[in-house]
């Protein structure tokens, strides 16, 4: 009993904290441009052209090593995605702010339904995460510090899961940490075998 409450005393504050940065950005720190771009902005079909043309140009341009590159790109994504779907969500079965029956009626829903599933980890938040991650770890050397607006493009994506109600804050971090954790992972294991890249050869056959 005394270790339950512990635990209840620990996660109140945060719940509270959570709960309330959610009304902030969800109901307060809004705009009409928001509500008509970032429901667009998290959606996946929005970006599949943008993936789709990555995974072309590396595959064409740098032969062996970009296909290798295309599926550690890949593979951050189904990484980060089965741990936040498999492990968090069905470990912490924690309701959407949206389906939550005690808390639903403080959230400004911007989308025609609510997703099913639980909430934490944010799989939007781990992928683009990740993704931004294993980017900027394989392409560092090349863009300097222009490669890190990677990391301002998942913000952006991992925010707007707050603005249209789907998420919480907690776990947008928790996504953002898992991604970061598998994009540095497959960066890893692609920088062992391959190296770097340098645009001003683009035949690394």
């Amino acid at each position: 009993m005394l270790k339950m409450g512990m635990s209840i005393s620990f996660w109140q504050p945060i719940d509270e904290w959570d709960k309330w940065l959610l009304q902030k950005i969800n109901s307060q720190w809004t705009n009409s441009f928001f509500d008509w771009v970032l429901p667009y902005f998290r959606d996946s079909v929005f970006w599949a052209p943008l993936y789709l043309f990555i995974i072309v140009f590396m595959a064409v341009n740098f032969g062996k090593k970009g296909v290798w590159w295309s599926l550690g790109f890949h593979g951050t994504v189904v990484l980060a995605d089965t741990i936040g779907a498999k492990v968090f969500k069905e470990g912490f079965q924690r309701l959407r702010p949206c389906n939550d029956p005690e808390f639903s009626m403080y959230v400004r829903l911007l989308l025609k339904r609510c997703a099913g599933g639980y909430s934490f980890t944010s799989n939007h938040a781990a992928n683009h995460f990740g993704l931004a991650t294993f980017v900027v770890l394989t392409f560092r050397g090349v863009f300097h510090n222009w490669i890190y607006l990677a990391y301002l493009w998942a913000f952006f994506i991992a925010y707007a899961q707050m603005y249209v109600g789907v998420h919480y804050p907690t776990d947008i971090l928790g996504g953002a940490l898992l991604g970061t954790l598998s994009g540095a992972f497959f960066a890893w294991g692609f920088k062992k075998k391959w190296g770097t890249f340098n645009l001003d050869n683009l035949t690394h056959r």
